[in-house]
């Protein structure tokens, strides 16, 4: 996913309660659908940074001698000022992007139409 084209905000923001409890009916339900995304998106994005980073790495025998790399600087900033996962898993969530199902629910649905 191209997480720069994002509209998620990069600061703290105040969600209404009211918005993300919208689509599930239950604030808790909207709450772990939004932490589960967020951590694939946190996995997501550390995968990424570490393919990145192991381009530029620099196996040697002595621990004392580091190698400043002016292009890994900048790439471990460009992911430092990315929006954090938490928000961009709520912006999906709120834009709808993103699929859930609680096999509770359908099962107990299931059960009413019998």
């Amino acid at each position: 996913m191209d997480y720069k084209k994002s509209k998620a905000p990069s600061t703290t923001v105040t969600w209404d309660t009211n918005q993300l409890s919208a689509q599930t009916e239950n604030i808790y339900e909207s709450v772990m659908i939004i932490s589960k995304r967020a951590n694939q998106i946190g996995v997501e994005m550390k995968e990424e940074l570490n393919k990145k980073l192991q381009e530029f790495a620099s196996y040697t025998d002595n621990l004392e001698e580091v190698f400043e790399n002016r292009e890994q600087i900048e790439i471990s900033k460009f992911y430092e000022r990315l929006p954090k996962p938490a928000l961009l898993a709520t912006q999906e969530f709120v834009e709808g992007k993103i699929y859930y199902r609680n096999p509770a629910k359908d099962k107990q649905q299931v059960e009413e139409e019998e």
